[in-house]
């Protein structure tokens, strides 16, 4: 579902959600190569990316030192961050920006660690809402096979270890990713979100996101 985007930004803001294992990151990349390949300004913003807070979200992790609010915190300030200096500029510039995970990942995973939701949007309500929205729907169990083919163990936060929710690393992934999974269902609906089914093959969900995409692009363009 397309919104409508404020006067003063030509550029189309389009991002992807989903749980961590949903394939949301491949398709977003496909899709920016796509939309170069027709000659058309395109950047790309990764979550968690900010050269200034990233950094030091890495040491708190490391160190296991985030609270759900602490977590919640300096995630928003890595976005604030990217927002002002990288996403912005370039929706004024005419620039199409595709952004690996939005507003609504803070909206599921800090829902999903138990922190209020009207808290959570006022936080980030500073941000513009995304022209379309993507989400990547995938059961929890194959997101934890997806991502233990790519490397060895799951990562204490995206497990939600730091919950009490067991001391099995793959039960506590499939727990707190299905409370992930139940809050952005909720979102998905309550804004629009055109939802990709993540078990379809490649290919099929890549021509969902560039058929939509083009209806988009055409109606900016009307």
């Amino acid at each position: 579902m397309a919104r409508r985007r404020r006067a003063r930004e030509s550029g189309l803001l389009i991002a992807v959600e989903g749980l961590d294992g949903s394939g949301k990151s491949t398709q977003i990349g496909l899709l920016l190569r796509h939309l170069q390949r027709q000659g058309l300004a395109v950047h790309r913003s990764n979550w968690n990316s900010s050269p200034a807070v990233h950094p030091l979200i890495r040491e708190l992790k490391a160190g296991r030192q985030l609270s759900p609010h602490g977590f919640a915190l300096v995630h928003a300030a890595d976005f604030a961050d990217r927002y002002e200096r990288e996403i912005l500029p370039r929706l004024r510039l005419g620039v199409h920006v595709l952004c690996d995970r939005y507003t609504g990942t803070a909206l599921a995973r800090d829902g999903a660690r138990g922190l209020p939701r009207e808290w959570i949007a006022e936080l980030y309500g500073f941000a513009r809402p995304a022209d379309l929205t993507f989400y990547f729907r995938v059961p929890p169990e194959v997101a934890a096979a997806r991502i233990l083919r790519g490397r060895p163990a799951f990562s204490h936060y995206e497990a939600g270890l730091d919950l009490d929710l067991g001391a099995d690393p793959y039960e506590s992934f499939v727990r707190f990713q299905s409370r992930v999974a139940a809050h952005y269902a909720a979102i998905a609906e309550g804004h629009g979100y055109v939802v990709i089914d993540a078990t379809l093959p490649m290919r099929s969900q890549q021509r969902m996101l560039r058929q939509a995409v083009q209806r988009l692009l055409g109606e900016a363009s009307g």
